[in-house]
This record gives structure tokens, sequence and C-alpha cells, in this order.
């Protein structure tokens, strides 16, 4: 029978101490490329798996970031789960990734499975989470970072953006292209702090211009194409229909263009629609998207750096990171004047 191989033998292969290839798991940054270019050759080469039950007993670290997302459905945290992978990975972390489908009673458990299997950090989305998951990683003493919604008062370190200012950023623009006349198509806002922030900016601006938002033309979709094109289709049936769609993001919002499409509506000629994310796609489709853009990578890239330092570093402050939006027009808007 062949013995298991060890870290011993990995140092032997790579002709390095044995202190050089911890040092290489544990803090690669400290070690040359070169040099670690022939450890993992020697790690390749030998099948070499590290313990890492054993190396959690004695302190180390276990290298993973538990990360929990409401979605894995849509392109909604795509580019911002690829970011923050890429972000810690820099720093020798891989991440674990759950999702809890907007229930925070299934964060709470996922969050607590991670700290079972020693995750070294945790990285939640948004400011809505049970008081139960925030008692259960400040006991522990766990690292951890909220992502994707910024919040000046916010319990953990965040890295997001004012999701209150890219709702009024969305109203503004189709105010500002002549409409009065203004449909709501969001999530369901209960546990979901983003979708909420973008409601109630874009209410807030809309009461502001003395629009008097409509009942019959607001309506709720969850994160789903079909859903969003059967609501949306519920008030465009209506005798008097509104002549602009405020989406609280871009899966509703494209939803909302197929809806439109299929009882014979042209966008933006008989409707104007605008979306919140600019996620990926948004901007190739035909028509293309208007949307406010929330800068998903950046988010990402950052919060990685943020949690993966405070890891290695042993850091505890707070840190509140504000990620700047931008308002994008394409081409589902258009002047209410030109209709």
């Amino acid at each position: 029978m062949i013995d298991k191989v060890d870290i011993f033998a990995v140092a032997k292969r790579a002709k390095v101490s044995i202190s050089t290839v911890s040092r290489t798991f544990n803090h690669p940054d400290q070690v040359k490329p070169a040099t670690r270019k022939k450890i993992d050759k020697a790690v390749r080469d030998l099948g070499y798996i590290r313990n890492r039950a054993a190396q959690t007993m004695h302190g180390i670290r276990s290298g993973t970031i538990g990360l929990v997302v409401p979605t894995i459905d849509h392109t909604i945290f795509a580019e911002l789960i690829q970011a923050f992978s890429q972000s810690v990975e820099a720093h020798g972390f891989v991440i674990l990734v759950a999702s809890h489908g907007y229930d925070l009673e299934r964060e709470y458990a996922a969050v607590r499975k991670f700290l079972e299997h020693r995750v070294d950090g945790v990285a939640l989305i948004g400011q809505d989470h049970s008081e139960e998951t925030y008692q259960l990683l400040e006991s522990n003493k766990t690292p951890a970072i909220s992502i994707w919604n910024y919040d000046a008062e916010s319990r953990l370190s965040c890295v997001g953006a004012d999701n209150a200012l890219a709702g009024q950023l969305a109203a503004q623009c189709l105010l500002d292209h002549g409409h009065r006349d203004i449909g709501l198509l969001f999530p369901p806002l209960p546990d979901n702090d983003r979708a909420r922030g973008r409601f109630d900016g874009a209410c807030k601006t809309l009461a502001a211009a003395g629009v008097d938002l409509q009942e019959r033309w607001m309506t709720e979709s969850l994160y789903s194409l079909s859903e969003a094109k059967q609501a949306v289709t519920g008030i465009l049936n209506q005798e008097h229909k509104p002549t602009a769609l405020l989406c609280g993001n871009d899966v509703l919002a494209v939803g909302a263009l197929y809806g439109a499409q299929s009882i014979g509506l042209k966008v933006p000629d008989h409707l104007s629609i605008i979306g919140i994310g600019d996620f990926k796609g948004s901007e190739e489709m035909t028509p293309a998207l208007t949307t406010v853009r929330l800068p998903a990578r950046e988010i990402g890239h950052l919060a990685g750096q943020q949690l993966a330092g405070s890891i290695v570093g042993n850091l505890n402050q707070t840190v509140r990171i504000n990620c700047a939006i931008t308002l994008n027009t394409r081409e589902t808007c258009k002047r209410l004047q030109q209709f």
C-alpha cells in the first residue's frame, strides 16, 4: 500500500523547506512567484492534499470563505460572485457558496453550517439579516462583510451601492423624458433591503415631482422572466395604461419587455422601460436596456479585498465603502412627446 503523500514529500520534490511550503499555502503573497510555481508543480505531481481538519485544530486558517447569496438562478449576482472569488483567491482563499431564496432562516442555517466547517470568514448580501445571524457571527468572532447595499450605519463592514439613489436616478430619468403615467414592477420587498431602497427612492422622487402613483399600475414579481412578463401584461392590458415602467432590476425589466412585445406593444414607441443593475447582456439586447448601473465587479473585488485582508491581518475595524452608480440611457426609453 502506498503511503499518503505529506508536506515533507512536497518540500523535498520542490527542493524548498517545509516552512516555505506552509507559507505558500497560508500566506502566498509572502512567497516569490517562481517558488510558488515550483511548489504547485510538486503538489500536482504528487497529488498532495492538505489536511485542513488537522490544521484547523491547530489554529491554522482553513483557507475558505463562505458566501451566502439570495439566489443563483439569474445573473443578478454572477459578476459579483466572480469578482469576489477572484479577489479572495489572490489571498489564498477559495469560496463556498450557498443560496437562501430570500429566506432569512435559511440564511442563518447556511451561516451556521459554514461556521461548523470552520470557514475563515463570511460574506452576506445586503443589510437584512436575522438577529440570530448577527449574534452567531459576533459570538464566534468571525470576520464578516455585507455586500451590495451601502449603509453608513451598517452593523457589519459593507461594500455596496446606494440603492435608494438608484431608484431616484431611474425615476428621474423617466421624469426627464416627460413621463407622468408610470408603472412600477418590483420584487417582493420583505427581507430584501436592496429592493426596498430602490422602491422608496423611486416613490419619493416621483411624489416630489407631483406624480400620483396608481395602485393598478404597481405590481411585483419574483426574479423570473416568465412571472415578470405575466405581471406586466396584467398592467398593459388595461384600457388606460402607463407610458413607462420602472423595474426594480434588469431581470424584471427584460420580462417587462417580453410582456409588452407579446401583446403587440413596441418598446420604446408605445412604452418606455428602465431597469436597475446593468447586468451582462442588458446593453446587447434589442432594444438595448436603459438602466442604472451598479458596479457589481467593483463591489465584489473590493469586498473580497476587505474581507481577506481582515482575516489575514486580524483586523477588527468596521469599514464601509460606497461605490458610485451611473445612469445608462439606451434604447428602451424615449421622450414622451415623440410618441
